[in-house]
């Protein structure tokens, strides 16, 4: 099976390299590639891995009946399986789908002390039971987020390495426009990265095949198995709510006014009554909330209505699953987007967003039409970010940049599908630029 190089390949190398090193726990959304990631990493640095999976495994659950200290457990887990090596210094053991049981988390206090054997431990739904894994390993651990690939791990595996991300960067930073065959290629990357989101198992078959060819079929199966989750997970909650709430998500990016209204979802819905449900997609990795600021100005955190807010999808993979039969057709014969051209492209910029570390943020003035799609920040600067569908006038851009009325911002973000430009304040950027952003704006 062809291995896709991921982010968390060179963090777990340098982590391996820290001589202080505390148990990592790998948190994500399923099926982004964790159990793979940290397998290959375990059987190319270690001489034995001992990997206990707590789903395919349960019977592992019992390793903890004499206590969390690190010799009860390793006694016990010999018992379970006498072949399993435990040599010091030279073992990685790895607890994978630790959401079937948080509780082993209390372990990583005594691995940690004891410094004989590394750990890892990962899962998918993670989120619903952090505030159990916090408090029984808090100070003990180091976190790591995952997610499905973004686009610069995506053309690693297309054979683009650092170098190509380098140039592209390069471009942004001396504001060099593109030439034509920079353009068509990026643009037809990032086009198809569009279409397959970043889900290994979708990249992986389209690497092999060299087409769309299965795709939609297993992007749907992943949605099933999201649903699936939601029924297994989703203890002392309305699944049916918690369901409502992501079908709808694609059909309310689709309008103009992109705001969730919780009142669309079902007759009579109220927000207090879905407020949980929201809180319970976004633990589980499945979507991301962008909250609508009080006022265009920083701090960033605390500064935004919590009733007042967007949704997407964590995988841009999964709106465009979610389309209908003749959408699905049309987008991948023809390249068109159509009706969801400025949901897709919002939501993939948003994804890149928070994939590269920046919560989202956007801003709606009630009593006009200004409105801006995300802000970011930098030590002195608020930013804001603006996508475009087509690459028109970017008449809130302006009013934020050029009024006096808020004050920390000088300058403005905009993507779309053309070239690299600079105009009144305003740095325009091809939408596949947008993964380098955090990049970029570091380098000012």
């Amino acid at each position: 099976m062809v291995y896709l190089k991921r982010k968390i390949d060179d963090f777990l190398r340098v982590w391996k390299d820290t001589a202080d090193r505390k148990p990592v726990i790998v948190r994500g959304p399923r099926q982004v590639g964790k159990t793979e990631s940290i397998r290959k990493f375990g059987l190319e640095n270690y001489e034995h891995l001992i990997e206990i999976n707590f789903v395919e495994e349960p019977k592992y659950k019992l390793i903890a009946a004499d206590g969390y200290k690190t010799d009860d457990l390793i006694k016990n887990i010999s018992r379970i399986d006498p072949s399993k090596e435990f040599e010091e210094g030279k073992t990685l053991i790895f607890f994978d789908e630790l959401q079937e049981f948080p509780e082993i988390a209390t372990a990583l206090k005594f691995f940690c002390i004891d410094g004989r054997f590394d750990v890892i431990c990962s899962g998918s739904m993670l989120g619903i039971h952090y505030s159990r894994i916090e408090s029984n390993s808090v100070g003990y651990k180091t976190d790591y987020e995952m997610y499905s690939l973004d686009f610069e791990e995506f053309l690693w595996a297309n054979r683009y390495e650092a170098a190509f991300t380098e140039e592209l960067l390069t471009h942004m930073v001396d504001l060099v426009p593109f030439n034509e065959v920079e353009m068509s290629v990026c643009s037809g990357l990032f086009f198809d990265y569009c279409i397959l989101g970043g889900m290994p198992a979708i990249v992986r078959e389209y690497i092999v095949k060299g087409t769309f060819e299965g795709s939609l079929s297993t992007q749907r199966q992943l949605l099933a198995d999201y649903e699936e989750d939601v029924r297994k997970y989703a203890d002392g909650m309305d699944q049916t709510r918690i369901l409502n709430v992501f079908r709808q998500i694609p059909v309310q990016l689709a309008k103009d006014n992109k705001k969730f209204q919780i009142s669309k979802v079902a007759p009579g819905a109220r927000f207090k009554d879905y407020r949980g449900c929201i809180e319970w997609l976004a633990d589980a990795g499945m979507i991301q909330v962008c909250y609508c600021m009080n006022y265009p100005e920083l701090p960033l955190k605390g500064n935004f209505d919590e009733s007042k807010y967007k949704i997407y999808f964590a995988d841009s993979g999964l709106l465009v699953a979610m389309l209908d039969e003749e959408a699905q057709e049309d987008l991948r014969a023809n390249k068109n987007l159509g009706v969801y051209k400025g949901a897709l492209y919002e939501n993939i910029v948003g994804e890149a967003l928070v994939k590269s570390g920046y919560g989202l943020y956007y801003y709606k003035r009630e009593d006009s039409t200004l409105e801006e799609n995300f802000f970011v920040r930098t030590a002195k600067d608020l930013i804001p970010v603006e996508v475009k569908a087509v690459n028109g006038r970017a008449k809130s851009l302006r009013t934020l940049i050029n009024s006096d009325k808020y004050e920390d911002i000088h300058y403005g973000i905009k993507f779309t599908g053309g070239n690299i430009g600079f105009e009144n304040q305003i740095y325009t950027f091809p939408y596949f630029c947008a993964f380098l952003l955090k990049r970029y704006l570091k380098g000012r």
